[in-house]
């Protein structure tokens, strides 16, 4: 497939990454020569410098002949500009866009992004993929992350575990005994910083992090079981109201659970625009590190604080302060996932990676095939990904024992007529049933293939 990338920042750079790791054709555009060199000399791609949005930049980048335009680059404008002229020029046939600014957005511009208008066919909203995470986090505060597959179905919930975890040393296979009600499975393991497939032979010890799928019925037992609360969050204090605060105090607003928020803003002027913005969140104008302002906020008796300004270093003290002050959930937005390693240390509870969420939602649309979903994990060491049988591929009608999957994938569940059910050795592999795959970088083209994934694409 050929693709063109719009965009080499920090997420333009990942989607090409990963596509050019698929042997894709891939071509980075941007107009800083710097990034497209980077791209360049560290990936097995084509760079072009110069504006995404003029068609003879689009030219010299092979549109003619592309398969496929991401325009993920810094300006809105310049996305959807760069998406109609692929569509009206070169008619590249599947066009993808990041647009930030939630206006373009709102219900009553709707037709704005027909095809007989602008012609986008995906559009992904870094801060409303924010807001979701934020709010499956909150749904499960002791989980330091959660993505949702199947329609809602099932979770994929990360947890780490500490001394006290009540099933620690317990094989993994006799836990699947133990609990057989349950549908779950531990699906992959973090210790000292190096991320595996679960194996029925492994045990749990403590400091392990460990990525689990759970039916969505089952995801506060899975959480006991673990020895984590499932008491859920309802009063929240928020820092920051920029696109991503005020999208995520939105949600709040909107939503059908009893939350009460409280924004904290530093400029004035987006205090007021967010004061205007939403109805039962109180907004504070000042600075989320003032401790006074902090309890006026109700930081004492809050259930959790989510700092998302912009800064990072911002976000990471403020989360630190409130973990000092006795705040039992504290989650940071945090750009920069070279920091992750001082979640544990500063006693920072989740992190936040818009990156991550924005990469996984546009690689969701890339994918061939009856492939639904991907969500990576970490800095992009594994993907689980949710894909249908086709009765073409080379695991339909058999059982999954038999389905030469790689050692470093597992399949977490299947969507069988309707009804979830946690795969064991027998299982049959039919058509029409969705599988929720984890597989570590180096099989995910594997796995994918198994799947027949580019028969019917295109």
């Amino acid at each position: 497939m050929k693709v063109i990338v719009c965009g080499a920042g920090q997420v333009g750079w990942q989607i090409a990454r990963h596509l050019s790791s698929e042997d894709n054709d891939v071509t980075v555009v941007d107009n800083q020569a710097a990034l497209v060199r980077r791209a360049t000399e560290s990936l097995d791609v084509n760079g072009v410098t110069g504006f995404a949005s003029h068609p003879d930049i689009l030219e010299r980048a092979g549109a003619r002949d592309a398969d496929m335009i991401i325009a993920a680059t810094f300006a809105d404008e310049v996305n959807m500009v760069a998406c109609q002229v692929a569509h009206s020029v070169f008619s590249i046939p599947r066009r993808i866009a990041r647009i930030r600014a939630q206006s373009y957005l709102a219900p009553q511009w709707s037709d704005l992004f027909r095809r007989d208008h602008m012609p986008i066919d995906v559009i992904i909203s870094p801060e409303r993929e924010v807001a979701d995470s934020v709010l499956r986090r909150l749904d499960l505060p002791a989980a330091f992350e959660t993505e949702s597959f199947l329609g809602g179905r099932l979770r994929l919930i990360g947890v780490v575990l500490d001394e006290d975890c009540p099933v620690l040393l317990t094989p993994l296979r006799q836990l699947t005994e133990l609990f057989s009600t349950l549908k779950a499975l531990v699906l992959a393991i973090r210790r000292d910083n190096k991320l595996h497939a679960a194996r029925p032979e492994d045990q749990l010890y403590a400091g392990d992090q460990i990525y689990v799928s759970v039916a969505a019925e089952d995801r506060f037992r899975i959480m006991e079981i673990f020895g984590k609360s499932s008491k859920r969050t309802e009063r929240i204090v928020l820092i920051g109201a920029g696109n991503v605060g005020l999208t995520v105090a939105r949600a709040m607003d909107d939503g059908e659970r009893a939350m009460r928020a409280k924004i904290i803003e530093i400029d004035r002027g987006r205090a007021e625009r967010a004061a205007d913005a939403l109805e039962r969140t109180i907004v504070l104008n000042g600075d989320g590190l003032d401790g006074e302002l902090l309890a006026e906020a109700g930081l004492d008796t809050a259930d959790a604080l989510v700092a998302l300004t912009e800064d990072d270093k911002t976000n990471l003290l403020v989360c630190t302060r409130a973990k000092a002050s006795g705040c039992p959930l504290a989650i940071a937005l945090v750009n920069d996932t070279g920091l992750a390693p001082l979640m544990e240390p500063l006693g920072i509870d989740a992190f936040i990676h818009p990156r991550s969420t924005t990469v996984s939602s546009i690689l969701r649309h890339v994918r061939h095939g009856r492939v639904k979903a991907v969500y990576s994990i970490g800095d992009a060491e594994a993907e689980v990904i949710e894909a249908q049988v086709l009765g073409t591929s080379s695991i339909a009608g058999k059982r999954l024992r038999d389905c030469d999957f790689p050692e470093g994938a597992l399949v977490g569940a299947v969507l069988k007529s309707g009804k979830l059910m946690i795969p064991r050795g027998d299982t049959l592999l039919e058509e029409h049933d969705e599988l929720v795959v984890f597989a570590m970088a180096a099989d995910v083209r594997k796995v994918e293939q198994m799947f027949r994934v580019a028969v019917d694409y295109f």
